[in-house]
């Protein structure tokens, strides 16, 4: 495969493990019900191919059309903005998949990305960082199972004032909820409304509040992911007050000074703008990779960007990192809805 033309023109045709075709088939006919002749965009890269090809297969078996984009082809990495071509062919599609490895520096170019999907109301799957395991595990998930689980969730915390997170590893922070700010229910059935990723399952907000300590014992996100992978024997604690990281701890240091820097680079990088619960009971373990770790059955926060155009939040932020905690408990105005990360609704 020596250029972009190639890729895109035979992608499908590129050599791929059958046992990824479950998870592509539940992607493409299940998740982004791709219909007969419609506009599907791929963007992958070199590390990643094999995956795009299985994606690919199951888009023409739908009697749908793709055009795809291998970025190392493209430009050189990381982005500094995303391709022009890519975004072009974009704007034309009804949907989009991404389907690569990001690398460090490169988040302002996928909000390039982003900003145009959600101008268009693109069906889009925000596969980023996904990896064969997770196509042989998240991936095959029941999605309408999921679905089911997410919307009851939602309707016991989408009018709950305030969300208590304990577990016996320390975590215990206060969530108070801004009625202002809404929820977003993204199970992995997408429709033009929310981009999500995939594998999907997680029912999120912009909280009005959090304080107290959270203990990331699971994985972190954006570029310190595959660094330091599951982190759950040199945990990060972080201390939370009015939304702000006030304070970390960790025995790793270099771990601590990457994480520590990360919201440290941009105004509101060290405030809180994503608590979410997670809902894919397809999985129940955590693997060290935040794109599934983020959906099993638990809590997560995130640092920076609280994605407004989704919740309403007023105020933004280039970065966004993710802090995954284990065997949680979360109570929703006193009635609990979770047990060590098993749910009670």
């Amino acid at each position: 495969m020596a250029g972009a033309n190639l890729a895109e023109a035979r992608l499908h045709e590129y050599p791929y493990d059958p046992e990824l075709a479950q998870g592509a088939r539940n992607a493409v006919d299940i998740c982004l019900a791709v219909d007969p002749g419609e506009r599907v965009t791929i963007i992958t890269d070199r590390h990643t191919l094999e995956i795009a090809a299985s994606l690919a297969a199951a888009i023409r078996r739908r009697g749908a059309c793709y055009r795809a984009f291998v970025l190392e082809h493209l430009a050189l990495r990381p982005l500094i903005d995303f391709p022009p071509e890519v975004l072009g062919t974009l704007a034309e599609s009804e949907v989009a998949i991404s389907c690569f490895q990001p690398q460090e520096g490169e988040i302002g170019s996928r909000r390039q990305l982003i900003d145009l999907i959600e101008a268009r109301r693109i069906r889009y799957a925000h596969m980023v960082w996904i990896s064969r395991q997770i196509m042989c595990q998240a991936m095959r998930a029941d999605y309408r199972e999921v679905d089911s689980l997410s919307d009851r969730v939602l309707a016991r915390v989408g009018t709950a004032e305030q969300l208590t997170i304990s577990s016996p590893d320390g975590t215990h922070i206060e969530v108070r909820c801004d009625r202002a700010l809404r929820w977003v229910k993204t199970s992995g059935l997408i429709d033009p409304r929310y981009w999500s990723n995939l594998p999907g399952g997680e029912v999120w907000t912009t909280p009005g509040r959090v304080d107290g300590v959270f203990v990331v014992n699971g994985s972190v996100g954006d570029y310190l992911c595959p660094k330091y992978g599951d982190i759950h024997q040199t945990p990060l604690i972080l201390e939370i007050a009015g939304s702000r990281l006030r304070h970390a701890r960790c025995e790793r240091q270099d771990l601590l000074d990457d994480f520590l820097a990360y919201c440290r680079q941009a105004e509101n990088g060290d405030r809180v703008g994503e608590f979410a619960i997670g809902t894919n009971i397809g999985v129940t373990q955590l693997i060290g990779n935040l794109l599934q770790d983020e959906k099993v059955p638990g809590v997560h926060i995130a640092f920076g960007n609280p994605y407004g155009s989704q919740t309403g939040a007023s105020w933004n932020c280039p970065t966004h990192i993710d802090a995954i905690t284990r065997h949680c408990d979360v109570v929703a105005d006193g009635t609990p809805i979770m047990s060590a990360g098993r749910f009670l609704v």
